[in-house]
């Protein structure tokens, strides 16, 4: 066994890394960029070393800063995690020829299922069914166009090299198709090096569901059941559970098998994930391999009870697997939510910044892989990942339960953040029945995260909690003055008002006129943001805040604005006049900190709404601005290759 290995990563996976290392007795190098010298990998490391500047180019991509770290550090083994260099095969071969073993799967593996078009020919060669498409690069956006219409529409552009939705583009005619060719090549380039991409057929309504393999070096290779990763937005996993509510006995069977088959074929060894997309009649087509340790291999650990990074060490120091397939055993449901910094009422554009309150759930069947601390800050270069979510329970409904729950007591201020998106999206029917696929995220939310309605009770439970929480502030002012709380107040909530009498009991807060009368109990204090106590003996959790003169409560992806006040304020709030809106800018405005790739006009142009206007390149995402109306542009305020600010100016226009 190594005594030290170094992980090759940054954020919440190289601390996911980092502590099953040390449970194992190993110790442990971090490698960081400049803008991450105080990130919590660091801090959590035995040792760090710089290895370059932000951008990932010129850092964590870098192979030779790495043999550099290594060999300062006496590392034995590197771990790469995922993303950056964990699939490129020159990374594994670059370390052997300096004496490191590599914790993963051999290069010639990671070159025959990294790049896409290649494992479909294998996995075609072992019979298993793929999804109609090219086998080869297409060269230009014609011949897209071309290919995508005889496949028939919609299409899938998508990149031959890489993952994480990346490169990957769904397009419904020949227009989209050629715009889809450049965008996909355009980020494949950026992210991996490589601009190479193919066409398949969209399959309808389609749920992604993939195999967990494991590997050792004596030939031995067993599944570790199914994960399912159909809630996806822009190509990128949400929300993942294991196993899958869709898969009967015999349909995960042969998908096991078929896995299994294919990791032998490949000559895998180490842990590995086979991809494959499953229609509404449970066939199923091989999607793609992914030769790493996948984001959500957490909810596998939770319901085999096994530790996939301890596994993958140990296989690389050639330890055989310490168990066979029929020694595996599923246990319970778990679900995963991942939480990003983007803002979801802004089509989750990314966001940015310092997180001045950081505050995680804790609790039985609750796990938080996180990369970040109270006071770090959200980078533009990097992935938005915040942290991952996990629930555990016995069943599926009570896992859904445990991590609305936990969503609930997640606290994260600072950059904008997904959380109430994920705890609206799990509250719904079709989630609950588990009637999921690719599309989920779309046809619930069609026109865009707007926030959720809390149902009649739990919005009664958000004004008591107001009212609870106006009281314990009056007392804290009337201790001050030394004069009594007052007791008669006025609830506004939206446009209703309802008088109202809160007292303090023994234990309680007593709050009566809004309904008949509620109890409220808590040991909540003035500037906590989660409330947590007892509605009529009910258990409530809430996020609070003040807001103006009121307070903001939410919950389960609601927000609520309301107001507890003196009768005196309230008549004359009663009398302002409301604030007219502002009139729509006359500027393309940066919705996100991040790089200008291209400008599709010019000055004097006139445009149509729905014409591209920008291209913004943030958190290895390219996202297109497209005018809201027409209109003619007078003037460019930026230039490609520039560095943008949240809401710089771009262009103006008329």
């Amino acid at each position: 066994m190594f005594k030290k290995i170094l992980i090759a990563n940054r954020g919440e996976i190289a601390v996911r890394i980092i502590r099953s290392a040390k449970r194992m007795g190993l110790k442990t190098v971090a490698v960081h960029s400049d803008v991450d010298a105080d990130a919590l990998h660091v801090r959590d490391a035995d040792e760090a070393m710089p290895i370059g500047a932000a951008p990932a180019a010129e850092s964590y991509l870098r192979v030779d800063r790495i043999l550099e770290a290594c060999r300062a550090t006496g590392a034995e083994a590197v771990h790469p995690g995922y993303g950056f260099l964990s699939e490129n095969p020159a990374f594994p071969v670059a370390l052997e020829a300096a004496g490191i073993v590599f914790i993963g799967p051999p290069a010639a593996a990671i070159a025959a299922m990294g790049d896409k078009l290649a494992a479909k020919k294998l996995a075609e060669a072992v019979g298993i069914a793929t999804v109609p498409g090219t086998r080869d690069a297409v060269p230009d956006a014609e011949t897209a166009a071309k290919i995508a219409r005889g496949l028939g529409y919609p299409a899938m552009i998508k990149a031959a090299a890489g993952g994480g939705g990346r490169g990957m583009r769904i397009v419904a005619d020949d227009g989209q198709a050629r715009e889809g060719f450049r965008l996909a090549t355009s980020e494949a380039r950026v992210s991996f090096g490589d601009d190479r991409v193919f066409i398949e057929k969209y399959i309808a309504e389609p749920r992604h569901i993939e195999i967990q393999v494991l590997a050792d070096a004596h030939g031995h290779v067993i599944h570790l059941g199914e994960r399912e990763c159909s809630i996806q937005r822009r190509h990128q996993k949400v929300i993942e559970e294991a196993p899958s509510p869709f898969l009967d006995a015999k349909t995960r069977g042969q998908m096991g098998a078929q896995a299994v088959a294919l990791a032998k074929a490949a000559g895998y060894r180490s842990a590995g994930t086979v991809e494959f997309i499953v229609d509404r009649k449970r066939r199923f087509y091989f999607l793609e391999m992914n030769t790493r340790l996948q984001v959500e291999h957490a909810v596998t650990e939770a319901v085999t009870g096994l530790d996939l990074v301890e596994l993958m060490i140990r296989i690389a120091a050639g330890e055989r697997i310490p168990f066979a397939q029929k020694d595996i055993a599923i246990g319970g449901v778990a679900i995963e939510a991942r939480v990003y910094a983007e803002d979801p009422r802004r089509d989750f554009l990314p966001s940015t910044g310092r997180i001045t309150r950081y505050l995680p759930p804790v609790g039985d069947g609750i796990r938080v892989d996180s990369g970040v601390y109270e006071g770090a800050e959200i980078s533009a270069f990097y992935d938005p990942m915040i942290a991952k979510l996990v629930s555990h329970a016995e069943t599926r409904e009570a896992a859904t339960a445990c991590l609305a729950d936990a969503l609930d007591r997640f606290v994260i201020i600072g950059p904008s953040q997904n959380v109430g998106f994920l705890a609206a999206a799990i509250t719904r029917e079709r989630f609950r029945a588990g009637n999921l696929s690719t599309d989920f995220i779309a046809t619930e939310f069609p026109g865009g995260f707007t926030g959720a309605a809390l149902p009649a009770g739990q919005a009664a439970q958000a004004i008591a909690v107001a009212a609870a929480a106006q009281l314990v502030l009056a007392e804290k002012d009337a201790g001050v003055a030394a004069a009594p709380a007052p007791e008669r107040w006025v609830i506004v909530e939206r446009h209703a008002r309802y008088p109202a009498k809160i007292t303090r009991g023994n234990e309680t807060i007593t709050v009566a006129g809004y309904t008949a009368r509620q109890e409220v109990t808590t040991s909540w204090r003035p500037g906590e943001p989660l409330f947590r106590g007892t509605v009529d003996g009910a258990p409530v959790a809430f996020q609070i805040a003040r807001d103006g003169i009121g307070w903001r409560l939410t919950r389960g992806g609601a927000v609520l604005s309301i107001k507890v006040l003196l009768p005196a304020a309230a008549a004359a709030l009663a009398l302002m006049p409301e604030k007219p809106k502002a009139l729509s800018s006359r500027h393309l405005l940066s919705p996100m900190p991040g790089l200008l790739v291209s400008l599709a006009v010019g000055a004097g142009q006139e445009v149509k709404a729905g014409e591209e206007l920008a291209v913004v390149e943030a958190m290895k995402m390219e996202n297109v601005l497209r005018a809201e109306r027409d209109g003619t542009v007078t003037r460019l305020c930026a230039q490609p290759g520039d560095s943008l600010a949240v809401d710089q100016v771009i262009l103006e226009f008329r």
